[in-house]
């Protein structure tokens, strides 16, 4: 089966939100908390040597997840028609993405962050070449991992750490000397059961 038909029959299975807090259950977000809305692309790049995702490093200075590694996107702006279109504009702004050359396949379920965040994942296809450039002020560096490496589930473990005084437990996927944790592992381990079942 190929990677595009693999991401099809994956994201057509039924799955549901997930949240920073999935793995903390006595860690409980602020009753009646504004969520604001916010758009991820999990880009795949279809390259000769296999498929691979397309990640960045958060430049360390930033207010939310800082020196992270994230997907590119972002908070939806009052100029940006749904959560697609803000996942395609912070694209091209983080990593000098075309909206043109992603084939949206489709979008994965709402994950909340524990900073706030609605965030829903836009999964796309990149066909073409092009060169990927991080956005200097934002963006240390742009990376990608093979598709199959964060597909596999058996490449997740959970770890913890001590926030705000409190344990908190979180999904990682290692590759190399990058360290993908907290949403971005979580969205993507939940990309991977779908397509492992």
């Amino acid at each position: 089966m190929d990677e595009v038909t693999r991401l099809l029959r994956a994201i057509q299975r039924p799955a549901g939100e997930s949240s920073d807090f999935d793995l903390n259950p006595g860690i409980q977000p602020p009753a009646g908390r504004s969520l604001r809305p916010a758009g991820v692309l999990v880009p795949v790049w279809l390259r000769p040597e296999g498929a691979r995702v397309i990640l960045t490093k958060r430049a360390s200075h930033l207010k939310h997840h800082p020196g992270q590694i994230s997907l590119p996107g972002g908070k939806v702006e009052p100029g940006d028609a749904s959560v697609q279109a803000a996942a395609l504009r912070e694209a091209m702004e983080e990593i000098a993405l075309p909206p043109g050359l992603v084939e949206v396949l489709g979008h994965l379920p709402m994950h909340e962050t524990v900073t706030g965040f609605s965030m829903t994942p836009v999964l796309g296809i990149i066909r073409d070449d092009f060169v990927p450039l991080p956005e200097v002020g934002e963006v240390d560096e742009v990376f990608s991992v093979p598709l199959s490496h964060v597909l596999d589930p058996a490449h997740y473990v959970i770890e913890r750490r001590l926030w705000m005084g409190q344990w908190r437990r979180y999904y990682v996927v290692p590759y190399g000397p990058y360290y993908i944790w907290g949403a971005t592992a979580r969205i993507l381990r939940g990309l991977a059961e779908r397509a492992s079942s």
